[in-house]
């Protein structure tokens, strides 16, 4: 048995559980958090999510040292990430073995857009494409059915074709220095 198929196994049992748990009530909404912050000469972003780091940074020809991906890099990487998490579940609720899954996703940005004769260019990552990748002996029936429940199901994706609310705010404060000098 392949290592993918022994984790689908294991990732059907947690799901078995996890819907127990879900319907008992124990799980219910969650808020995700994350934080950045820009950091010192080089203004790389430290992105801080639970207990993890990722650090996104521009290419050198946008002042940055490529020390990470930007941040429409992480959202193509994460509809990606995402993707594939989607069909491991699917895949394992239809109890479809699956011996190698690979998910590829492109999109377009333009530096051109929203500038001086370019307002109808997106400023945002469009027109995203994606392709999974499988070995499986599952029939290609089988394997569209875990497509139809992929579709419906991960949350990126959805988050992306159909968008949702943000609210935001700017918390300004002075410097140290200054609000000394106002008191």
């Amino acid at each position: 048995m392949s290592a993918l198929k022994e984790y689908l196994a294991q990732k059907r049992a947690a799901l078995l559980q996890r819907r127990v748990r879900i319907k008992s009530g124990e799980l219910g909404v969650a808020t995700l958090k994350a934080s950045a912050s820009a950091e010192g000469r080089s203004g790389v972003r430290r992105i801080r999510i639970r207990d993890f780091q990722v650090v996104s940074d521009s290419p050198p020809d946008f002042a940055g040292y490529n020390l990470g991906p930007s941040s429409p890099e992480l959202l193509v990487g994460a509809l990606s990430s995402c993707l594939t998490h989607t069909w491991l579940i699917q895949a394992a609720d239809q109890q479809i073995a699956l011996e190698e899954l690979h998910a590829e996703v492109s999109a377009k940005i333009d530096p051109r857009g929203g500038s001086d004769g370019h307002e109808d260019i997106p400023i945002y990552p469009h027109d995203f494409d994606y392709t999974v990748s499988l070995i499986s002996d599952a029939s290609p029936e089988e394997i569209a059915r875990v497509a139809e429940a992929v579709e419906k199901a991960c949350p990126i994706l959805n988050l992306l074709k159909r968008a949702t609310n943000v609210t935001g705010r700017v918390d300004h404060q002075l410097p140290a220095s200054k609000a000394a000098d106002a008191a």
